[in-house]
């Protein structure tokens, strides 16, 4: 619809100097501290994040913490792996998609997995490490963008496609929280314990964290608390009772279907 573009390229500038509010660092920083504020004295939690970049993220979790913590990330952007090893960061080159994390089962206090999910098709296998690696009551904190927000709605509505699920762009999955939560909870490994919602497209950042937090479920990106269940085994055996029209990784070669 070109007469549409001059409008929709008006409030793609209108939410310039937003985009921060997307990351929703606080409110992931918040929850890792609260847990790990939680945890008894005497010995370093260990907290992972899934698509680390730079750090950032951790780095936040550090802070708001305010205790010593072993940190350690995905990355395989070596600038940034190089970044985040300047700040006390260990990184590891991995496909979380394909590659096993190397931790020990039930020995990490904090997973993040912020604005990465979107990025890829095999979450089960995804779940399943984070599942295997996660002590019983460790969280597993996960931030994506929301394929419900109000002006992907409206752009529906339009007959436009929404802007968090460009064709010609880089997101192989959409999550509303109701599917998401779904998904999370699914056979029992995980439950659902928080949900908040980040930036408001294209509203001033005033009004965003406003209406982000009045109005989560249509936020721009949202955020989600899962806590590991004391259940026996992985996620990855929700595969064993589910036919889909298509493979996942089971991480031994072996598709399911």
């Amino acid at each position: 619809m070109p007469l549409l573009d001059p409008v929709y390229d008006f409030f793609v500038r209108l939410k310039g100097g937003t985009e921060y509010l997307f990351y929703g660092r606080p409110i992931l920083a918040g929850w890792a501290a609260e847990h790990l504020k939680s945890l008894p004295a005497g010995k370093t939690p260990v907290v992972l994040d899934l698509g680390c970049g730079q750090g950032d993220d951790l780095m936040c979790v550090a802070e708001a913490a305010g205790r010593p913590l072993a940190l350690s990330g995905v990355e395989g952007y070596q600038p940034y792996r190089d970044a985040c090893s300047a700040k006390g960061i260990t990184t590891f080159p991995l496909n979380v998609e394909r590659d096993r994390l190397p931790f020990a089962d039930a020995s990490v206090d904090v997973v993040v997995m912020n604005q990465v999910l979107e990025h890829t098709k095999e979450i089960f296998f995804i779940f399943s490490e984070v599942s295997r690696i996660l002590k019983p009551g460790g969280v597993f904190l996960v931030g994506f963008p929301n394929l419900a927000a109000w002006h992907d709605r409206l752009l529906l509505l339009i007959g436009r496609q929404p802007s968090g699920m460009k064709v010609l762009g880089p997101h192989l999955r959409g999550f509303t929280r109701e599917g998401f939560e779904k998904f999370a909870r699914c056979d029992g490994w995980f439950a659902v314990e928080g949900f908040r919602g980040s930036a408001f497209y294209p509203f001033p950042a005033w009004a965003s964290k406003i209406l982000a937090r009045v109005f989560p479920g249509l936020a721009t990106a949202i955020f989600f608390r899962l806590r590991r269940s004391a259940q026996a085994g992985t996620f990855l055996q929700v595969l064993a009772t589910r036919r889909f029209d298509t493979n996942y990784y089971r991480g031994d070669d072996v598709a399911a279907s």
